[in-house]
């Protein structure tokens, strides 16, 4: 089964550490060369590039960022295949561990979603 990883923090605390950046990459490709992390990525901060498209009275409107508004942003997220949800936490509190060990002040929420069937893997015959 494959599960998304959302990390999301309050936009004050600032970059990451060195530490924190170092540890991660070495968690990253531990499971990506055990086959169990698909697709990684860190978000750039709202600040630097951004646009909020918003559906309402059936029109599309295009906001520009930054965004004063925005408290929590989304730091980054993660693709893993994992055999259950049971590992997919245990695999989330494996990282969170990373953010106290080497920040131990960040403060955030990991947010573990199912990924659905994609339409693209289907429509290209791979796995839904």
């Amino acid at each position: 089964m494959r599960y998304m990883f959302i990390i999301h923090a309050d936009y004050a605390q600032g970059a990451p550490t060195p530490e924190l950046m170092q540890a991660m990459h070495e968690s990253a490709q531990r499971e990506i060369a055990a086959g169990r992390m698909i697709f990684d990525g860190g978000l750039a901060p709202p600040a630097v590039v951004g646009k909020k498209l918003r559906v309402r009275g059936r029109k599309v409107m295009v906001m520009d960022g930054p965004y004063a508004e925005t408290k929590e942003v989304i730091g980054g997220f993660a693709i893993f295949e994992l055999p259950d949800f049971a590992a997919a936490e245990a695999s989330a509190r494996d990282f969170l561990a990373l953010h106290t060990e080497h920040w131990p002040e960040w403060e955030g929420v990991m947010e573990i979603r199912e990924v659905a069937g994609s339409q693209v893997q289907m429509i290209r015959g791979g796995p839904a």
